[in-house]
């Protein structure tokens, strides 16, 4: 684990979600793409703002900002291409609904919607393959079960639904796709068991994982979509062709706080390596039980924002 830390850099402020995105150089294509291993956090003091962090001092500046929303809780590259050249995407609350908003390696905002469905977590990208939902942002409410889909005209639906727990700070949570080659390669999935005080699920500040091999013995596919509750980490998979379904593959412990994305990780020394994308063209302005016992067993106490952003930029690509 190495910490992004310096004079200067990024702190979350206490008692807020700091959701944050790596680019992998989205779009695939363009005249204008992010620069590979580029950090964007959700600011927590600003509505609407997402900051850059600088990923070797951790400094971040504003590098985009989503107006008529009371905050941002969600963010995610698209990397299917659906999008276009607006693959950051991100989502904030305003009156009883959900506001996607699209943003190009500049900081220029798009917004997609408007009126979505409420929605909130760690939201993600559906691949190819995944139904008639694939290239929809899939993002997951916790109040009311759902995982609703967004695509790129902004029309949302509902893809499945997990009510044996719902609520505030209890329902569905994380999200994440499973990547091609992650049984071919072997791997892990991790999740975030953030330390909440106060809360029935007061957490650990820990990653929690499940190997490729559990995943793989216990039916999942590659391009299906995991999904993680908030209060205790029961995680569900979600596979989708003419419809989706749902099954629940695993139990976090009891106490934990589930937040942020499911990361998914090749084995880095059997993947081979991946290839750094290009920088901008011109740079962006200024300014089931088995299961459950191996996942609680699997979780090591860490600084979980530094741990996950190291991760991420070391299999990014």
């Amino acid at each position: 684990m190495t910490p992004i830390t310096g004079v200067g850099s990024y702190r979350n402020s206490g008692g807020f979600e700091a959701y944050f995105a790596v680019s992998n150089g989205e779009p695939a294509g363009g005249a204008c793409r992010f620069q590979h291993g580029a950090i964007y956090v959700i600011a927590q003091k600003t509505p609407g703002d997402v900051l850059e962090v600088d990923p070797n001092s951790g400094r971040a500046r504003v590098f985009a900002s989503v107006q008529g929303v009371d905050s941002l809780n969600g963010i995610v590259f698209d990397g299917s291409g659906s999008f276009g050249e607006h693959p950051l995407l991100v989502t904030g609350p305003h009156s009883g609904r959900s506001k996607v908003g699209a943003i190009d390696c500049h900081g220029a905002v798009t917004i997609v919607s408007d009126t979505a469905p409420r929605l909130e977590g760690g939201i993600a990208v559906a691949p190819a393959g995944f139904g008639g939902h694939q290239g929809e942002l899939v993002a997951p409410d916790e109040i009311s079960g759902d995982i609703i889909g967004v695509n790129h005209d902004g029309k949302a639906s509902t893809l499945a639904s997990y009510r044996e727990l719902i609520g505030g700070d209890l329902g569905v949570e994380s999200a994440g796709f499973v990547p091609r080659d992650f049984f071919t390669y072997g791997g892990f999935a991790y999740l975030a068991d953030r330390a909440t005080a106060n809360n029935p699920h007061p957490g650990t500040d820990s990653i929690l994982r499940l190997a490729s091999a559990q995943l793989a013995a216990a039916g999942v596919h590659e391009g299906d979509l995991l999904v993680a509750t908030e209060g205790g980490g029961t995680t569900i998979d979600v596979s989708c062709a003419a419809t989706c379904s749902v099954r629940v593959l695993a139990s976090g412990p009891p106490t934990a706080h589930i937040e942020g994305h499911i990361v998914f990780l090749n084995n880095p020394s059997v993947a081979p390596p991946g290839t750094p994308g290009p920088a901008p063209s011109s740079p962006p302005p200024g300014g089931s039980a088995t299961i459950g016992a191996a996942l609680a067993a699997s979780g090591a106490i860490v600084l979980v924002l530094a741990v996950v952003l190291v991760l991420r930029r070391r299999t990014a690509g």
